[in-house]
Parts: C-alpha cells; structure tokens; sequence
C-alpha cells in the first residue's frame, strides 16, 4: 500500500511538470474507470458460496478480496489526486523556448538565453524574476554552480493566449571544462487574481544544454588566423616585389632604348656634319 502511495506521488509530481491537454487527461481518466471496472468484474466472478468453499479456498479467496479492495483503493486515489490537479495541469504558465545568442561558447566569453514564457492561464500573468544556474565542470573536476538573473522592472505582464520572451545575461569562467552542461531556467510568475491583486502562481522551468569549446580550438584558431594573415602578407610582398621587379625591367628597357636613340641621334648627326663640310670644301673657287 505504501509503494502504491509513494507511486502516486511520483505521478502527480510528473504531472506538475507536464504540460497535457484537457481531452487528454479526460482519456487517461477515462482508461483509469474502465480497469477500475474491470476489477470489479474480476472480483465478482471469483466469489462463490462459502459454505461450499474448503479453509484453504477460503483463505485464498479472502487474500483475492483484499488484494482487489487494494487496488480499488490505489486507483481511487489517483483518481481524486488528478481531479484536484486538473485545473494546475491543464493551464499553466510555460516557458516554450530557450536559446542562447551563439551555438557554442569559449571559457571566459559572454552570452545570453533568450527565454519565451507562454499564458496558458485563465488570466494575465506577470514575470517579476528568471533565473539560470549553470553547473560548472571546472578543468581540475570541482563543480561549482552560479546563478544569473533577470528581474523585469516593472515586471512584464502577458496576456491570456500570448507570450513573451526575456533575455538572461550570462558569462563563463575562463577555467570552465569543455563539453556539454546542463541549464536549468525558471520564471517566477503572479496572476491576477479575481480582477483585485496579485497573487503567486507557476514557476516554469526549463533545462537546455550549453556547449563549452575547448580553449585548446580557439588557440588552434588563433593560430591559423595568424597564419593566414602572414601568407597574405607574404603574398602582397610578393606581388609588390613582382611589380617592382617589372618596373625596374621597364626602366631599364627604356635606358636602353634612350641610349641607342642617342647614339643614333650622334651619328646622324656626325654624317650631316660631315657632308655639310664635305659641300663646303666643294663650294671653294680654286686659285
């Protein structure tokens, strides 16, 4: 009896955490009567006349009574323990979606999850505070778990039907241990109670995981950037080497082509000089 306690507990405590619909908690109440009735079937059919039963039938008979009025009682309780939480299951506040601003961190960079909190209650709702703890693996295998909050000034008020999304600031020890590590996210909401006050109502939760790269990639990385950096530099020396050797070849052509355009320039010159003084002697009268 104790186990079948204890096992409704742990339901009902599921289903605090489980966001079902009305029709389908109506089906699961529905399947939990028909094995109700069907233990009732079971129990008729095994009683008989007592007084044609030996002792030992008796006994066995009277153990199959007690063990039939034990499972009635269990099933009866999951019964009223899930109509008095109906309405908890069936409306509540819920966070739909957690993200974070990139898809993997380095140790000792800085980030934020966007959190999408959804009315599904009867009334509006505000969120006055979120929360994200963060279990920190750190490289020497000490854990240690941090807090960071949001606290909405004014809180942020959302209506029936509609949701909202907050951002949760956070940042990462440069000795966190790589890998993956898990988030748990809660939102503290109140609702508005019969038109007059606030009053406290679900704590959401959610739990997504973050993953840590190894510092020893982002070194890598590093080191690949200054690489490439240093081939594209080499590579624009080179290229300026290239065009300078190219210009100092032109140059040099052109010196070239400038001295034998001089010294042709010489000659010319030398030749008219010489038939100039050659017509000249020519002109003379002779004596």
């Amino acid at each position: 009896m104790m186990a079948t306690l204890l096992a409704v507990h742990a339901c009902i405590n599921n289903l605090r955490h489980t966001h079902i619909k009305p029709r389908e908690f109506l089906n699961t109440l529905a399947r939990i009567t028909i094995q109700a009735r069907n233990l009732d079937s079971e129990s008729e059919l095994s009683i008989h006349n007592p007084f044609t039963l030996t002792v030992e039938e008796t006994r066995k008979s009277t153990e199959g009574t007690i063990q039939m009025w034990k499972k009635r009682i269990s099933i009866a309780l999951m019964l009223v323990c899930s109509l008095a939480l109906i309405s908890s299951i069936a409306q509540a506040a819920t966070i739909i979606a957690c993200t974070f601003d990139k898809d993997w961190y380095y140790p000792g960079q800085t980030g934020y999850i966007a959190v999408t909190v959804y009315n599904d209650e009867e009334s509006t709702i505000r969120v006055d505070k979120l929360s994200a703890t963060i279990d920190y693996y750190y490289t020497d295998d000490n854990v240690y778990l941090q807090t960071f909050f949001n606290y909405p000034d004014p809180p942020k008020e959302i209506l029936q039907g509609e949701s909202y999304t907050f951002n949760i600031d956070f940042s990462l020890p440069t000795n966190i241990a790589p890998g993956y590590t898990t988030l748990y996210v809660k939102a503290e909401t109140e609702i508005w109670n019969d038109g007059s006050e606030w009053r406290g109502s679900d704590h959401p939760t959610y739990s997504p995981k973050l993953y840590i790269e190894s510092p020893y990639k982002n070194q890598l990385e590093t080191q690949e950037a200054a690489n490439q950096e240093l081939e594209t530099t080499n590579q624009q020396v080179t290229e300026q080497l290239h065009e300078q050797q190219a210009l100092n070849q032109y140059t040099t052509n052109m010196m070239y082509v400038l001295g034998a355009t001089a010294v042709g320039f010489a000659a010319v010159v030398g030749v008219l000089l010489l038939v100039l003084k050659k017509a000249r002697t020519l002109a003379r009268p002779v004596a």
